[in-house]
C-alpha cells in the first residue's frame, strides 16, 4: 500500500517520452530507438528530403543493430517509452505491437501477430512464440516461455508460462473495499 502511494504510477496509455531519451551519446539503447523513430518520421513526411533523411537513418539503424546485437525491423509497431536497459540479443517481429512504457529485457524474441499492452515488463530470456495478447501492466518473467494469453495485471512464469495470481495483503484488500465503497 504505501508502494503506490510514492512510486510514480506509470501509464498504460500515454507515453512517457523522457524514458528513450539519452543522457549521453553513448547509449546504443536510446541510439537504435531514435534511428527507429526518425526513419519512421522522415518516411511518413515524403518528398526528396524525406527519401534522403530515411537512407541516413537506415545506416544509422544498421550501425546501432550490430553495436546492440538486436534484430528490430525499421518498420515495426512500438509506441512511445520503450525501455530496452541491455538490447543483446532482442528480436521482434515487424508485424508485433508493443504499447506504451514497456520494458524489455536482454534476450527477448517476439513473433509475428503479438499484441502487447501498455507498461509491460518483458523479463530476460523470455520468448513470445504464438501470436498471443498481452494485457496492460502484465509481467513476463525471466526465461519464460509464452503460449497463451496474458490477461492484464496478470504475471507469467515457466515454461510453458503459466499464469500466477497476485495475492492482495490485508492493507490492499482494505484499500480495495474502501474505494469500492466510495465509487457507489
Amino acid at each position: 500500500m504505501v508502494d503506490s502511494l510514492t512510486k510514480p504510477i506509470i501509464s498504460a496509455t500515454e507515453p512517457d517520452w523522457s524514458r528513450e531519451q539519452a543522457g549521453k551519446w553513448w547509449e546504443p539503447n536510446c541510439q537504435l530507438l531514435k534511428s527507429i523513430r526518425n526513419y519512421q518520421k522522415w518516411q511518413q513526411y515524403g518528398g526528396i528530403l524525406g527519401y534522403l533523411l530515411c537512407r541516413l537513418n537506415i545506416i544509422y539503424h544498421r550501425f546501432w543493430s550490430v553495436v546492440t546485437a538486436t534484430d528490430i525491423p525499421l518498420n515495426c509497431q512500438i509506441e512511445g517509452g520503450l525501455v530496452l536497459p541491455h538490447p543483446n540479443g532482442i528480436v521482434i517481429h515487424p508485424s508485433a505491437s508493443i504499447g506504451p512504457n514497456c520494458l524489455i529485457l536482454q534476450q527477448v524474441t517476439i513473433v509475428g501477430d503479438v499484441k502487447i499492452g501498455g507498461h509491460v515488463d518483458i523479463g530476460a530470456g523470455a520468448k513470445i512464440i504464438r501470436s498471443v495478447t498481452i494485457g496492460d501492466h502484465a509481467l513476463i518473467g525471466a526465461n519464460a516461455v509464452v503460449i497463451c494469453d496474458v490477461p492484464p495485471g496478470a504475471t507469467a512464469v515457466g515454461i510453458p508460462a503459466k499464469i500466477i495470481e497476485k495475492k492482495a495483503s490485508k492493507s490492499e484488500k482494505s484499500f480495495l473495499e474502501v474505494e469500492e465503497i466510495i465509487s457507489k
